[in-house]
């Protein structure tokens, strides 16, 4: 697969239904997801593979909001929801490609990578494994494109995961601007970093990968994309008002079907963008803009000066703009009172 497309004029971002581990460890929940997802305009389902005895030492400390994730250690919290294993991924990937979606998956070792390989037509790495070369430099190995987020980077930072990358092998990157903070705030989301990303690493794709709570959501995401976000990740689940893990600043089904009908408008408020006289403003060009007009009856054979000329609606005559070089022609027949000049009435000298 190749991320080139996203770059065409008029284009649809990639929009990516992060499911994550909103199944909480059941396959039909996962499965549920997946099929809830179609039809509702998004790209693909994304999900997160992990082993929590290989991700986090047993008491690595919570960096999330505990008042609406109570978990307080990472091990304890990703040991709750790491039953998966290559046969439910496989099981996810049919069901998938069956309601025409891409699966994706955020493999959070480089063993995992392995059996996935065959599964995934691109990577996702998560911004705690910006840094993480081994990683980084196995998903290169592999020559796909990689959806890289960039949650509490550096810009040196980022740099090197996609030196890394590139390196390794990594044809297309799309950089993902995010908030690394659960929920995101809406005075951290600093959606406008879409704008130096997109300038400093100009051969990657642009992309948001979104953790605003769902009210402040939309308006998150049509910034982003307004800026040029090509990419867009928003957590996923069945049920909003689910307790914990990342329901409570997820989007439903219906979230999506509207967030996709919304981005469509976007696409068509933005046009082309560049900046050029539209066949719907052709009434409006001739109507709104002026031309010269006579201010009083000038006789044939006048010489015309400023002060026997005004500058009136529509702009059928000869434009305002010719007011200064009409100075010291005249009249080639009597023109009355009020009536746009037109260049066959004048003589040249």
């Amino acid at each position: 697969m190749s991320l080139e497309r996203l770059s065409e004029p008029g284009a649809r971002p990639y929009l990516v239904a992060e499911a994550g581990v909103n199944h909480e460890g059941e396959l039909e929940r996962a499965v549920e997801l997946v099929r809830r997802a179609a039809g509702t305009g998004v790209s693909a389902v994304k999900f997160q593979t992990y082993k929590a005895s290989r991700l986090a030492v047993r008491q690595s400390p919570a960096y999330w909001d505990t008042s609406e994730e109570a978990t307080k250690t990472q091990f304890e919290l990703f040991s709750k929801y790491d039953r998966f294993g290559e046969s439910e991924y496989r099981r996810l990937a049919e069901e998938c490609a069956s309601a025409g979606l891409d699966f994706l998956t955020s493999p959070f070792d480089v063993e995992a990578v392995d059996w996935l390989e065959g599964l995934v037509p691109m990577w996702k790495v998560a911004s705690g494994d910006i840094t993480n070369v081994r990683l980084l430099r196995r998903l290169g190995a592999t020559a796909k494109p990689v959806l890289l987020s960039t949650g509490a980077s550096t810009m040196d930072e980022i740099a090197q995961g996609v030196a890394w990358l590139r390196e390794a092998g990594t044809p297309e990157i799309a950089l993902l601007h995010c908030t690394l903070s659960y929920p995101t705030e809406d005075a951290d989301a600093n959606v406008g970093a879409i704008a130096e990303l997109a300038r400093e690493f100009p051969d990657c794709i642009p992309g948001y990968s979104d953790h605003t709570r769902p009210s402040s959501s939309f308006a998150a995401i049509a910034a982003a994309c307004a800026l040029g976000a090509r990419v867009v990740e928003k957590h996923y689940t069945l049920d909003k008002s689910l307790p914990g893990n990342d329901h409570y600043h997820a989007f439903d089904p219906d979230d999506f079907v509207r967030l996709s009908a919304e981005l469509g408008q976007l696409l068509g408020l933005l046009g082309s963008g560049v900046k050029v006289g539209l066949p719907a403003e052709e009434a409006a060009r001739t109507g709104a803009r002026r031309s010269l007009v006579a201010r009083t009856r000038i006789p044939a054979g006048t010489r015309l000066t400023p002060e026997l000329l005004d500058v009136k609606r529509p702009g059928t005559g000869i434009p305002p703009s010719f007011l200064d070089e009409l100075d010291g022609w005249t009249a080639a027949r009597d023109i009355e009172e009020d009536t746009t000049l037109e260049w066959e009435m004048l003589i040249r000298g």
